[in-house]
């Protein structure tokens, strides 16, 4: 049984990501050059009091059957485009602990990249990061063509992924990572220190792969630095989460004693993926050392 609450950005077409997602992605760009480029997700999703029922709205509450479910699973912040190009997407698992990035970066066709490239980047879900399941189950969304800007924006965080991701297995780790990576194949990254939480709840190893020692990656230089495009490299991508829900609002009422949850509180956050590749080629977008 899966329910899923999706923010879907201004623009219906982007979150239309599907089998023939190159066919669609590129679609949308020709149609829609300048369509909400660089525009930060909708916000307001109200949260009612605790007996509150979620929103039946097919664009913001999905399940598998007409009554909506209370218990919400996993979560798929609606991808956003970026103002090069590139198509951002979200989705955290609750049962899993397992949050899963994906970017779809467009190609540099005159320098022999294919039409896109996929990139996915899977860490541990913490309980505190984004507001709780249950409280997921009782969003509802107002003004859903609204943009606006995340109240608080909270601090870089930088990750060296240095474990891949076996994309035949994926499904052990999350039932997610096969349709959300399916693009990447051979570029899903995680971090040890996450491997070694999810080997403790029993996650068959067969999951993950190792890259070059963390001492031989040492020893190779950022892909910036590198000019021949046939060479390994460690490679650095940051992306952005322009809004989610990270913490619950309490409010203060004449007749009730204890504090009770009235909203939700929406935070920016940017994050920087370290990661090999065995070309530079791979890593085009890295110039900077």
């Amino acid at each position: 049984m899966l329910a899923c609450i999706k923010w879907l950005h201004r623009s219906p077409v982007l979150f239309e990501v599907t089998a023939s997602i190159a066919e669609k992605f590129t679609r949308n760009l020709s149609h829609h050059p300048g369509s909400g480029m660089g525009e930060a997700l909708p916000q307001e999703e109200a949260l009612n009091s605790p007996a509150a029922t979620p929103s039946h709205h097919p664009e913001t509450f999905c399940s598998s059957g007409h009554q909506a479910i209370s218990m919400v699973i996993s979560v798929s912040l609606g991808a956003q485009l970026t103002p090069d190009g590139t198509l951002i997407s979200f989705t955290a698992d609750f049962k899993k602990d397992v949050k899963i990035f994906r970017a779809l970066i467009l190609g540099e066709l005159e320098k022999g990249q294919s039409q896109f490239q996929a990139l996915c980047f899977v860490t541990r879900l913490h309980h505190n990061e984004i507001i709780p399941s249950e409280a997921m189950a009782k969003l509802r969304q107002k003004n859903p063509r609204a943009v606006r800007q995340a109240e608080e924006v909270r601090g870089p965080e930088q990750m060296h992924m240095d474990i891949a991701v076996n994309f035949s297995q994926g499904a052990l780790l999350s039932p997610h990572l096969r349709n959300v990576c399916a693009e990447a194949l051979d570029a899903i990254y995680t971090r040890q220190e996450d491997v070694r939480f999810w080997l403790e709840q029993g996650v068959d190893g067969s999951v993950f792969e190792a890259l070059p020692k963390a001492s031989e990656q040492v020893l190779l230089p950022r892909c910036g630095q590198v000019g021949d495009r046939g060479k390994p490299c460690i490679c650095r991508y940051g992306l952005s989460l322009a809004w989610y829900p990270c913490m619950l609002k309490y409010c203060h009422g004449r007749d009730r004693p204890a504090p009770y949850k009235c909203g939700i509180r929406s935070c920016q956050k940017n994050y920087s993926f370290d990661f090999y590749v065995p070309q530079k080629q791979l890593c085009l977008w890295d110039e900077d050392p």
